[in-house]
């Protein structure tokens, strides 16, 4: 899914102010630590200090995001983004330089989009981006409510596509953020919409189809888990 993709109106009156109140800033400084290396993200207050958040039990075994560090993730998460499947959804395929520049957007950001490894049983083996889709452009898009939080995804290996492990995954995940994000009272994502087989895989995952909305180079489809219903879809 790229980086622009999650019942809705589109009501311009319940999107929120993108704005951020200026005294934020020390907070998402202390968010960062002093301890943490230069290129580990702000995964501090706007997620709810999303490094800490520990594993998801899965049949799989357990699943953790771990906030990524160019250093180390780098060569991996360009290999990634240079498959043809991945690329025809991202558009990110190039050179190191290009997906670096992308996870520094975020890396180097307030701590609203914070970009992951998902490591399954140890093994990392996706790419996750959580953001706070209530504070990102894409509020403008659809009603958005306090605490409305985005999931990106890909799976990164081929041979771990087509097997079901996306809509485990992503159930996972959400249950990751709906377990620590205790405001937020529903996950988003927003896959294209000519990506069937991502619609498919949130729709296993307990997400429900919400309606397709214009955003920029696509139309998607709104997808949405909502903490209400978390436990009977």
């Amino acid at each position: 899914m790229p980086p622009t993709e999650s019942g809705l109106g589109s009501s311009s009156d319940d999107t929120l102010d993108l704005q951020l109140p200026p005294e934020f800033g020390a907070l998402f400084a202390e968010g960062r630590g002093p301890q943490a290396p230069p290129d580990v993200p702000a995964a501090g207050p706007l997620l709810d200090n999303l490094a800490g958040w520990g594993a998801a039990d899965t049949p799989a075994g357990p699943f953790a995001l771990v906030p990524v560090r160019p250093s180390r993730d780098l060569d991996r998460i360009t290999g990634w983004m240079n498959d043809p499947a991945v690329a025809a959804f991202w558009e990110l395929a190039g050179p190191p330089e290009t997906t670096a520049a992308h996870l520094r957007a975020q890396l180097d950001g307030d701590g609203r989009s914070v970009p992951c490894l998902g490591v399954l049983a140890g093994v990392p083996m996706s790419y996750w981006e959580i953001y706070r889709a209530d504070l990102d452009p894409l509020a403008r898009c659809y009603p958005a409510r306090p605490e409305d939080t985005g999931i990106h995804l890909l799976i990164g290996g081929a041979g771990d596509r087509g097997r079901g492990l996306g809509g485990m995954l992503l159930r996972a995940a959400s249950d990751l953020v709906l377990d620590h994000r205790p405001r937020c009272a529903r996950v988003l994502a927003e896959p294209d919409l000519r990506n069937t087989a991502s619609v498919a895989a949130f729709l296993s995952a307990g997400f429900r189809y919400g309606e397709e909305i214009e955003l920029p180079g696509k139309r998607a489809a709104l997808m949405v888990r909502d903490r209400a219903h978390r436990h009977l879809l």
